[in-house]
């Protein structure tokens, strides 16, 4: 059943583009991956708001991208296009994806 399942698997992967390809291997390494706790980085004097979002990402890789999308575009939009002051945004940036870990969390 496993070498069916892998057959069929290595099909699917292969009849997608390289984008749903890179895609299928996230979600295929998310499902894969054991319940992570997050991996904190420092915050570094100075980081702007575009670098705060790849320091949360890597600091959160067991979070869907995807659902923290949203929330992620609309401060940086209200940084960039709005003025609101970075580290007021890294600051709120901060709390929503531990508030989507911690929901991630429950619903395990």
């Amino acid at each position: 059943m496993a070498a069916e399942g892998e057959g069929t698997l290595l099909d699917i992967y292969r009849a997608l583009d390289a984008r749903r390809q890179d895609e299928l291997l996230e979600f295929a390494r998310a499902l894969a991956a054991p319940a992570a706790d997050p991996r904190p980085e420092p915050r570094p004097a100075g980081e702007s708001v575009a670098l705060a979002i790849r320091r949360l990402r890597r600091s959160y890789p067991m979070l869907d991208r995807r659902r923290l999308m949203g929330p992620a575009s609309a401060l940086l939009a209200q940084h960039a296009l709005q003025g609101r002051d970075a580290a007021g945004v890294i600051d709120e940036l901060e709390l929503v994806f531990e508030h989507h870990y911690r929901e991630s969390r429950s619903a395990d």
